[in-house]
């Protein structure tokens, strides 16, 4: 397929510059013929559309990025019928949060909280309209010169009535390591509360200027998320108020039932930090006991090695007893 050039059209867009490219797509600043309005045009590479998966991916967060219209949230506003495949979406002028960290490493704790809370209004918008995200971290975040934020990249958001991801595009359902829910882990679909486990994570960062959970190797940072209690937020920076650390600790809780229920109670007590309750939390003192048990370790690559094997068995299984 050719590529696209500055001046050429695409239904009623025309391309001005490229200013992005990734593994699946290249971002240009275009503009809508119609009203003179900046637009931002994605196009996915060729090798996308001729791979189910990604095609299958892209268009979900086209059709996701079309129902949704929260100004915390990319707008679609449009994307190719005939001819060539691309989505047009409302152009910010902005950072992504993933740069913003690059370059000031953590963030004082007044604008995380700031933020913090946009982004849960723009959760709490998306999930109760039945999509959740499933993969949000500071490179799916926009960030305006105001720290008014944008959730983008919704390709692999789980939408109430979509059909299931298949075994083929099993791997896209994990997310990215660093911020993946322990219960996706565990290869169960992500609901709110993996959101709200990502922000927490995502707060965690802006605060402390690192990631709660390490290791040398996706799966082993995983490993961690499952066995180990992360470094207390105050441990890092002591300026961190204990209310902001019990918001992150409530945030990221390994079992979902004790974590927020929604965004929007995660939302009210960063905007309300004073009325939040310190808990006498066990991680606060046994963290630096690491778990690292061989025999646990061992079990924990076999069970995610085997999450393929079951699932392609209950495919099989629903195709001769469908």
């Amino acid at each position: 397929m050719t590529p696209v050039q500055p001046g050429d059209k695409l239904d009623d867009y025309q391309i001005d510059r490229l200013v992005a490219r990734s593994g699946m797509a290249s971002i240009y600043r275009g503009t809508d013929t119609r009203d003179g309005r900046p637009v931002a045009i994605k196009l996915p590479h060729p090798e996308i559309e001729s791979d189910p998966a990604l095609f299958d991916r892209f268009k979900r967060e086209v059709d996701i990025g079309q129902t949704l219209d929260h100004p915390g949230i990319m707008k679609v506003l449009g994307n190719g019928s005939k001819g060539r495949l691309y989505m047009a979406m409302e152009w910010v002028e902005g950072r992504l949060l993933r740069e913003i960290l690059s370059e000031e490493k953590k963030l004082p704790a007044a604008r995380a909280t700031r933020m913090a809370a946009r982004i849960c209004d723009a959760l709490d918008y998306a999930h109760k309209h039945g999509v959740v995200h499933r993969d949000l971290k500071p490179e799916n975040i926009m960030v305006d010169p105001e720290d008014q934020i944008k959730l983008i990249d919704f390709g692999i958001a789980g939408q109430v009535g979509a059909r299931r991801l298949t075994f083929a595009n099993l791997s896209q359902v994990m997310g990215t390591p660093d911020y993946i829910s322990p219960e996706q882990v565990k290869g169960k679909r992500g609901d709110a509360r993996s959101d709200v486990y990502a922000l927490g994570v995502i707060l965690y960062e802006m605060l402390t200027g690192k990631t709660p959970f390490t290791g040398d190797t996706p799966l082993a940072i995983m490993n961690d998320r499952l066995l180990n209690n992360l470094v207390p937020p105050r441990e890092i920076d002591p300026s961190i108020s204990p209310e902001l650390q019990e918001i992150v600790y409530r945030a990221i809780e390994r079992d979902p039932k004790n974590r927020y229920p929604n965004a929007r109670e995660f939302a009210r007590d960063l905007e309300h930090p004073e009325t939040v309750g310190v808990a006498d939390r066990a991680e606060l003192t046994d963290w630096t006991r690491r778990k690292s048990s061989l025999l646990r370790t061992i079990l924990f690559y076999v069970a995610m090695a085997l999450i393929p094997v079951v699932v392609f068995s209950l495919l099989l299984f629903v195709a001769h007893h469908g």
